[in-house]
């Protein structure tokens, strides 16, 4: 729902306050009936209208987790790409040049079967496993995001505020970090978006999510074209209302620029 349906006279804080209220509430409504909605259909969904909710639910959860992870890792390599220190600097390249080049599956498939022979006794769930590769690689598309806003803030920010007695701390904190957050957010909400969809190739290891229910439920009935168009419209209901939440964040913060 976009901002214009609410009154004119709101601010752009009570506009976007009530996009996000909105969304988030048809988020909820929309997994805790989606069993009940799905149970409608006729077979082979409707009897397996609980499965495909637990995996709409399972789906969300890993890109909450495997997100969050990504927001942290980025902004520390990000900050470990602008370093003075050297080793930090060809530390965050590396691990770029390898997530970067490689595939998100390859990753994936790493993480579950390879890494626990190369750290004897590390024995990751499927769903620990899925959010690590999937926040490793979230993290390494994010951090270029978060540098490209570290970089755009004018250095003449930065001069002010030592010049008005702020520490080194301060000055990231209370000017640098904000401005670049603000700028990064376009790219990290899209990112976001991604990440949604790239959750899908979880399935690969086992982790019970949306895709793996549909891929399960086909090769059993063999009724391919309802079972993955109910996959698909499931995606594109969570994608549509996480793009209306990070929509609303931008309006919130103007990252348009604009002052209406």
């Amino acid at each position: 729902m976009p901002n214009a349906l609410w009154p004119a006279h709101w601010s752009r804080q009570q506009r976007s306050n009530a996009t996000l209220v909105t969304a988030l509430v048809l988020m909820v409504l929309v997994l805790s009936s989606l069993g009940w909605l799905l149970s409608w259909l006729p077979e082979p969904i409707g009897s397996s209208a609980g499965e495909f909710a637990t995996g709409a639910r399972t789906t969300l959860w890993l890109t909450l987790v495997s997100g969050a992870a990504g927001l942290v890792l980025g902004t520390a390599t990000a900050l470990a790409r602008l370093s003075r220190w050297a080793l930090l600097r060809w530390t965050a390249r590396a691990y770029l040049w390898v997530i970067r080049g490689t595939p998100l599956l390859v990753q994936i498939l790493f993480a579950y079967f390879a890494l626990p022979l190369l750290v004897p006794g590390l024995n990751l769930p499927e769903f620990a496993a899925a959010t690590l590769a999937l926040g490793l690689n979230a993290g390494a598309y994010n951090s270029e995001s978060i540098r490209a806003g570290l970089l755009a803030v004018p250095q003449g920010q930065t001069e002010a505020a030592r010049a008005l007695g702020l520490g080194r701390r301060h000055v990231f904190l209370d000017v640098v970090l904000p401005q670049a957050f603000k700028i990064a957010l376009p790219p990290l909400v899209s990112n976001f978006v991604a990440l949604l969809k790239d959750s899908s190739l979880a399935y690969a290891i086992g982790v019970v999510e949306l895709t793996n229910v549909g891929n399960r439920l086909q090769a059993t009935t063999f009724q391919p074209i309802a079972t993955l168009t109910t996959v698909a419209l499931t995606y594109l209901v969570l994608t549509t209302l996480v793009t209306q939440l990070t929509q609303a964040l931008e309006y919130r913060f103007d990252v348009e620029g604009r002052s209406q």
